[in-house]
């Protein structure tokens, strides 16, 4: 076998981890992944000896909001010192701060304040990022969101999945009016992002859900829902009827929300940064989720007001601590469970033959130790598309 480039001595996830392994690549894609002793006779352009590193898929992150302006940080300062979010709500803050913000920013700005947050996430071995809009709020607001998002692809190695979230929040100029705003997010944005190509998905939270889906397929547009996070509004019973992708956040799930999920084959996503930074208390239904076979994703949920995290390790140690995830739930919730959540299972999140290359690898020989350290980070290469990019 003739490759470009062959990952060789490794410790390789899903592929008998005791033995040393080998992953190989020919334009971009695995070509062959697993132990060394079993591979076909083999040459290589580039060979990487990984010295018995652990080889896992590069990571994806299947739910960010990290595309945004402005800084939120005075609020969290007030909310320690007793503030509501009510009381920062009246003063003008929330989220509508963020609306304001991004409504003042050109794209580029969007782009340049974005990066440092998106670095911080390739730096822990992240391949794939998902960038929801949202914080336009019109037509303008929203198309500058994803233009942005998809920029980023252009300046840095990573694989870019956006969506489209105009019916995230009821702006201002609409107070009052909610059917009339999910009227122009049905009939006014979603046909003009869908015209341009710029949203793989759409997804809702707010009121006008069910309209906001018919509108999505039939723009052939892939659907998701945050659900259950506050309160069991059954959102994850509408997403699964709705053939949706994932139901994210999920803290206050019941069990028909669970067995519908499961019929429909929908992705669980959690959310363990939020769930840390609003101090909520109520956890998501974990064991019945995993009793009923759901797939548990993993996500930052990176954002300037609730979430304002940059790290998939320390989700996934927070997925572990605080949900009482096992160490094989967290590594493939942020691998193939985040690939399934995204409709990508066909092409990362795995390491098999046909697939993307997209590897990270780590100075360390055991999934464990990427789950059980706070604060530490053995990265010691990232590869997007068969592209080899040490730390």
């Amino acid at each position: 076998m003739k490759c470009d480039i062959a990952w060789t001595s490794a410790h390789v996830l899903g592929c008998q981890i005791d033995r040393p392994g080998i992953v190989m690549a020919t334009a971009g894609r695995i070509v062959h992944a697993g132990p060394m002793d079993e591979a076909p006779a083999w040459e290589a352009d580039e060979i990487h000896d990984c010295e018995g590193r652990l080889i896992t898929p590069a990571f994806i992150d299947p739910h960010t909001h990290i595309v945004y302006a402005g800084d939120r940080s005075n609020e969290f300062k007030l909310r320690l010192e007793g503030a509501t979010y009510e009381d920062i709500a009246r003063a003008g803050g929330g989220i509508l701060s963020t609306m304001r913000a991004v409504r003042a920013a050109s794209q580029a700005e969007l782009v340049r304040e974005a990066l440092p947050r998106i670095d911080a996430l390739l730096a822990e071995g992240v391949g794939t990022i998902e960038i929801k809009s949202g914080y336009g709020l019109t037509l303008d607001g929203e198309l500058k969101m994803l233009r942005a998002a998809k920029a980023i692809a252009g300046v840095r190695p990573v694989r870019i999945v956006t969506t489209f979230l105009g019916a995230h929040a009821l702006p201002p100029e609409y107070a009052g009016r909610p059917d009339a705003y999910i009227d122009e997010v049905c009939r006014v944005m979603l046909p003009a992002v869908a015209a341009e190509g710029l949203a793989d998905a759409v997804d809702v939270f707010c009121e006008g859900t069910q309209r906001v889906f018919d509108a999505a397929r039939a723009h052939g547009l892939k659907i998701k829902l945050h659900a259950e996070q506050l309160s069991n509004l059954h959102g994850a019973e509408l997403a699964a009827n709705a053939g949706a992708l994932s139901a994210d956040h999920l803290e206050h799930l019941d069990d028909a929300g669970i067995a519908a999920m499961k019929r429909s084959g929908m992705v669980a996503t959690l959310l363990p940064g939020a769930y840390y930074f609003t101090r909520e208390t109520k956890i998501p239904p974990i064991a019945a989720l995993r009793a009923a076979g759901v797939p548990m994703a993993l996500a930052t949920d990176c954002n300037p007001g609730t979430s304002p995290l940059t790290s998939l390790l320390l989700a996934m140690n927070m997925a572990a601590t605080l949900f009482r995830m096992t160490v094989e739930e967290c590594l493939a919730g942020v691998t193939v469970n985040a690939a399934r959540a995204l409709g990508l299972a066909d092409e990362i999140g795995t390491l098999e033959a046909g697939k993307a290359c997209d590897l990270a690898i780590w100075n360390v020989d055991r999934p464990e130790q990427l789950v059980y350290p706070i604060g530490f980070n053995p990265l010691e290469a990232r590869v997007v598309n068969g592209v080899h990019y040490a730390r």
